[in-house]
């Protein structure tokens, strides 16, 4: 008596449970759909199991390595971001500009400012090159660059019908008005507030409640709501969004001359940064408060330190000037 013989099964699917495409289709819209709404290691080791099991047709398998690769990115491993992008880049499909946006973001969050510009500018609208620009000129406290640069992404993604890329470039040129001029900010934060309404962004959400404290720098009359956001930041597993909150907090107390505070986000941010990324924001912090560097900077910035160093102070100084705060 003979038995049909199974169908054969691709490697890792047996120990993953899925055991055909239509099951790793599921798992993938699954984890997609609920990553705004979990801890990115939980998106992580979903999209793991859906790439292992090598189920999915070749368009399908190189979204859940992107996905997977932008979570990776979120939780602070850049290497396996890094390896994630890279290989989503060199398929050449329809992922790839999103993909080479992706290293662009890797290579500033390592400091690397010349490779992040370079390749920024060969992005184009499919690789939302003026967002990307964006993220580059503000930590350099270039905020007027920066903020053109926000908004000529955010008209253009108006222009193709992309709620959420608008959304997400309007938030961030609020948060980078809030540095600079908390009346104009008002506005801009409230436009980034109508373009998120009904859109599930976690992070943007995230970013632009960090824009409001930037905004309210050196009046805030307590720091509960930092604490609020940096207990969500940690739930959610977003690793950029507690490091813009310590450079907002920084903000706050080199503004108010409180030198003890600016130390203590400062060792908070070095420590976030002991993968070797976001070292530069404690630079930052430094720079704001006028206090030298306790070791060389790694990062390599498209301009002199000093003129960076410069904007910081800039940025500090007309803000007590708004608010009528004086040091002794």
């Amino acid at each position: 008596m003979w038995e049909p013989l199974a169908p054969p099964t691709r490697p890792g699917a047996a120990r993953s449970g899925l055991e055909t495409p239509a099951d790793a289709l599921v798992e993938l819209l699954a984890a997609l759909a609920r990553r705004q709404h979990e801890h990115r290691s939980t998106t992580t080791a979903r999209l793991t199991t859906v790439t292992d099991s090598h189920l999915l047709p070749a368009d399908l398998h190189e979204m859940g390595l992107y996905y997977l690769a932008k979570a990776h990115r979120d939780l602070g491993d850049s290497a396996a971001s890094r390896h994630g992008m890279r290989t989503v880049a060199a398929g050449g499909g329809r992922l790839a500009p999103a993909a080479r946006r992706g290293l662009a973001h890797l290579a500033r969050l390592a400091g690397d400012f010349p490779t992040a510009h370079d390749t920024a500018r060969t992005l184009g609208w499919a690789g939302r090159q003026h967002r990307v620009e964006g993220d580059i000129y503000w930590p350099h406290g270039d905020t007027h660059r920066a903020a053109t640069a926000y908004a000529a992404a955010r008209d253009q993604a108006d222009q193709h019908g992309v709620a959420g890329e608008r959304a997400t470039s309007q938030t961030h040129r609020a948060l980078v008005l809030a540095f600079t001029d908390p009346d104009t900010a008002d506005d801009e934060i409230h436009l980034a507030e109508q373009l998120l309404t009904g859109l599930d962004l976690r992070a943007t959400t995230l970013t632009l409640r960090i824009a409001a404290l930037a905004r309210d720098a050196g009046t805030l009359p307590g720091l509960e709501a930092a604490r609020v956001l940096r207990a969500e930041s940690r739930d959610a597993g977003i690793t950029a969004a507690e490091a813009v909150l310590d450079v907002v907090l920084a903000f706050h107390h080199a503004v108010l001359g409180d030198h003890d505070k600016i130390r203590a986000t400062a060792d908070r941010l070095r420590d976030l940064a002991r993968n070797g990324d976001y070292a530069y924001y404690a630079d930052i912090a430094h720079f704001m408060a006028g206090q030298p560097l306790l070791q060389p900077s790694t990062a390599h910035w498209l301009e002199p330190e000093d003129t960076v160093r410069r904007r910081w102070e800039t940025l500090v100084a007309e803000r007590r000037h708004h608010l009528g705060i004086r040091l002794p």
